[in-house]
């Protein structure tokens, strides 16, 4: 081979080299979620899309990642009994308590650059406890006592309750004393005023790989990089997160280029995916993620028929569950029995389930008074029809499928259901948040491992405007024997015992009935094959809490 020849030969590797090394040229990544954000404060209300969007812009104190391991994530340690920084202690009242010390972050700022310190701690945790703030956490913050400041970083929290996940404090969502103190000044207007409804743009309420500058109300959200932040520089210059709250646009916008990916927190249904997939898997990545992801219906129980168990066992005996997860998800998404998801350690196989048993719906119905007339349809002795209002996030095609599919299953046994959908910032700000929905409302929670279900069941978490409507009781739930289970659960530690109440929590979740189990939900992501590191968690906290993994690779 002549000198020329490999001269040219080593330059054409020289390129070849040069080219796959060279990383794959993309600066922004356009998300598509199917919902939008009612408001951006941490603290005030729950929804996912919030916390999807809030996942890259803060971090919380502990969660748990992709392992179901607890971890920091602002804080340096996790406290533990081991090494002193979590220590048992008596109560005023003589109960067992905790004092959990946390030490924050050196180099934890917020995006104006002020440091992020105890200040803010006693801040959030103050305005927290005042029952006209509208904390959605209220319990969180009543059940911290007091707070021992021990420098700008180090605090100690005296927690009212000694809790066998004593370290998890996730639910601390703090707030920039320097920012939201004169908004706070009134904390019953303070749910309107805060900066982050007035000024959501402004950097110093950020503290995660982005910060937020740009808000299009029901459009799209923007987020660049924090320079501010202390972690690893995320690989993309900006993400606009798009919202498409009609799921079937969803799949239009990411074959026509408008977006890059679809959340899989927050995106398409399992149905959806698995169609959109055999038309397209050879274009975009598919991964289904199985979670702690609950599908139901609450019921209101101020309604004085569905109040009556009789009815809520009647209209549970009537649903096909398992030929909706058979037909509609092919088996991906199983049969809820309860509230506690198989994937959990504290699932009880052996729990009280409901069969699909329609002629034990009609004897319990015509039992509860409810007798069939003209088109079988079923009225009392009073004349009242049996008849219900079925509520859930309007352009989510598969809910409104399985709306029609529980309409028609209900109508076989004479009860009458009138569908009414409302956009999601409006069903799950308003109707769902101040319990408004007259009989039904169809939606899902998303747990944390072994996460005790206290907010959603205990008769104290009932929103009400006398607590500044804290809680997620929605359905109105009172049960004695529920409370003591969820008060001892807790504490209880020891795995014999804490197994047995978990089992106790369920069984007595079965037979109440105070929502209607529907199923596990999966949660399917679909990402074009160049973005790589997004890695689904299966919880509450979502994959976007790792964002600065993420990258565009060829």
């Amino acid at each position: 081979m002549t000198k020329s020849r490999i001269i040219g030969l080593l330059a054409v590797l020289v390129i070849m080299v040069s080219f796959t090394e060279r990383p794959f040229a993309k600066d922004t990544l356009i998300i598509g979620i199917s919902q939008f954000p009612r408001n951006f404060n941490p603290n005030i209300e729950s929804m996912l899309a919030k916390s999807y969007v809030l996942a890259m812009t803060r971090r919380p104190l502990t969660v748990y990642d992709a392992n179901w391991k607890l971890q920091c994530l602002l804080c340096v340690d996790l406290p533990d009994l081991a090494t002193d920084t979590a220590k048992r202690e008596t109560t005023a009242d003589g109960k067992p308590g905790i004092a959990v010390t946390y030490t924050l972050r050196s180099d934890a700022k917020w995006g104006d650059g002020t440091p992020i310190t105890t200040r803010d701690v006693v801040f959030t945790w103050e305005l927290g406890r005042n029952r006209n703030s509208g904390f959605g956490n209220l319990e969180l913050f009543e059940r911290i006592t007091s707070i021992d400041v021990h420098d700008d970083k180090k605090f100690t929290l005296h927690v009212n309750k000694y809790t066998c996940e004593y370290a998890a404090m996730g639910g601390l969502n703090l707030l920039p004393a320097h920012i939201e103190t004169p908004h706070a000044a009134d904390p019953k207007t303070y749910r309107v005023k805060s900066a982050y409804e007035t000024a959501t743009t402004n950097p110093g309420l950020w503290y995660g790989p982005y910060k937020i500058t740009e808000v299009a109300t029901g459009s799209h959200i923007v987020l660049e990089r924090n320079p501010t932040w202390w972690g690893k520089v995320p690989a993309f210059k900006r993400i606009v997160i798009k919202a498409i709250e009609n799921t079937a646009a969803l799949t239009a916008s990411l074959l026509s280029g408008d977006i890059d990916y679809i959340a899989g927190e927050l995106g398409l249904t399992v149905d959806q995916a698995l169609a959109f997939e055999k038309r397209h898997g050879e274009t975009f990545t598919f991964q289904y993620k199985s979670g702690l992801i609950y599908e139901h219906i609450d019921l209101n129980l101020d309604n004085p028929i569905l109040a009556d168990i009789r009815v809520r066992r009647a209209l549970l005996h009537a649903i096909d569950r398992a030929a909706i997860s058979q037909q509609l998800f092919q088996g991906r998404q199983p049969v809820a029995h309860s509230q506690t998801n198989p994937l959990d350690t504290v699932y009880d196989p052996s729990g009280v389930q409901y069969a699909y048993d329609p002629a034990r719906a009609h004897k319990l119905l015509t039992e509860a008074g409810w007798t069939t007339v003209g088109k079988g349809l079923r009225r009392n002795t009073k004349g009242d029809s049996l008849q219900f209002d079925l509520m859930t996030t309007a352009g989510n095609k598969s809910r409104e499928l399985i709306q029609q599919v529980l309409q028609s299953q209900w109508r076989e046994v004479g009860v009458d259901i009138r569908l009414r959908n409302e956009p999601a910032r409006v069903f799950f700000g308003d109707t769902v948040s101040y319990r408004k929905f007259p009989h039904m409302a169809m939606y899902a929670w998303i747990s944390a491992p072994r996460g005790v279900p206290r907010t959603t069941l205990h008769s104290t978490q009932i929103p009400a405007k006398d607590n500044g409507w804290s809680g997620q009781n929605y359905p109105g739930f009172t049960n004695a024997a529920m409370d003591k289970v969820l008060d001892e659960v807790e504490v209880v530690c020891a795995p014999k015992p804490n197994k047995a109440l978990w089992h106790d929590l369920q069984r007595i979740y079965a037979e109440e009935l105070p929502v209607l189990p529907l199923y596990f939900r999966a949660n399917p992501f679909i990402m074009p094959k160049w973005l790589k590191g997004v890695t689904p968690t299966g919880h509450q906290f979502t994959s976007a809490l790792w964002v600065e993994h993420w990258r565009a690779a060829p």
